[in-house]
């Protein structure tokens, strides 16, 4: 019931009460979804991505790269892969072209149209196979970052990626999510895995990958510890989530250039759909010019 001693307003006001209030929300929904669209994707499974667009070089201040950390870790706490208590801030991701003080490295810098392929979460007995006669017939050299546990489990395989010419990178024996671990369980994580890779191999790994991207700088002063190179991406069409092999390859064609370093998986799951777009992808970045080397 309406109370009577409110005092009533004209018919008008209300009219453009209404109106300003609508606005006011379409607003605040362009807002949302600009935020929203500005904050790149990091894989939950894998990290995610970068922005659709990634320029030569990027400078970022410390607010936008902090706001950038909180939303990447907001994202992750959102996906059932990662456990939903104590999510870690990832360090700062900057687009930079060299590992600088031993940050991670995002970009290549070898002059023009020269690229990087990765491969993780391997090795895998059904789609690793698949992917080296794919690299073999075009003659692509990729790095593939493996789970220690699995080249275990699968030795063959990790020898026959080596002998291939590929680079094998110390992925962690379980791939764990590292900061939200103790610094002795995080060396455990990766001493394990380096150990393993060079029993199996004969060749100690070089360079490490962190699952899901999360660095943080315990993880960032191991790999200095073990002579470790950290190595992210600037490219990733999130074929760990399966979104189609279509999508997979459009985004690798739209968003790779010079310096590019990509991401896709042989490992983790279901990984047909990534073997099919890598066959629609690579013979199209080799015609665009684009030359292939490892980091």
């Amino acid at each position: 019931m309406r109370n009577h001693n409110t005092p009533r307003l004209p018919k008008a006001a209300l009219t453009r009460r209404v109106l300003l209030a609508a606005g006011g929300l379409v607003l605040l929904g362009e807002f949302v979804a600009g935020e929203g669209a500005s904050v790149p994707l990091r894989d939950p499974r894998r990290p995610q991505g970068t922005p659709t667009a990634v320029p030569e070089q990027a400078e970022v201040s410390e607010a936008a790269a902090g706001a950038e950390a909180r939303a990447m870790a907001a994202q992750r706490m959102s996906h059932p892969d990662i456990p939903a208590t104590g999510q870690p801030v990832t360090a700062r991701r900057l687009e930079t072209v060299a590992p600088v003080n031993g940050q991670p490295l995002f970009r290549l810098t070898d002059g023009p149209k020269v690229i990087a392929l990765t491969i993780d979460d391997g090795p895998n007995p059904i789609y690793t196979p698949q992917i080296l006669r794919l690299l073999h017939r075009y003659g692509i050299t990729a790095s593939f970052s493996m789970i220690g546990r699995s080249v275990a489990a699968y030795p063959g395989l990790a020898r026959e990626v080596a002998a291939a010419g590929h680079v094998i990178v110390n992925h962690t024996w379980t791939h764990a999510n590292l900061p939200l671990l103790a610094p002795f369980a995080v060396a455990d994580q990766m001493n394990r895995a380096s150990d393993t890779i060079a029993a199996v191999t004969g060749t100690r790994p070089t360079m490490f990958r962190a699952p899901y991207g999360a660095w943080s700088p315990a993880v960032l002063a191991r790999c200095r510890q073990m002579r470790l190179m950290p190595l992210d991406w600037s490219v990733d069409p999130r074929d760990w989530a399966r979104p189609g092999t279509g999508a997979i390859a459009a985004d690798i064609l739209r968003n790779t250039r010079t310096g590019s370093i990509i991401l896709e998986h042989d490992g983790g799951g279901n990984r047909a759909q990534t073997v099919a777009a890598l066959t629609y992808v690579l013979p199209r970045l080799l015609d665009r010019g684009y030359r292939f080397r490892t980091p």
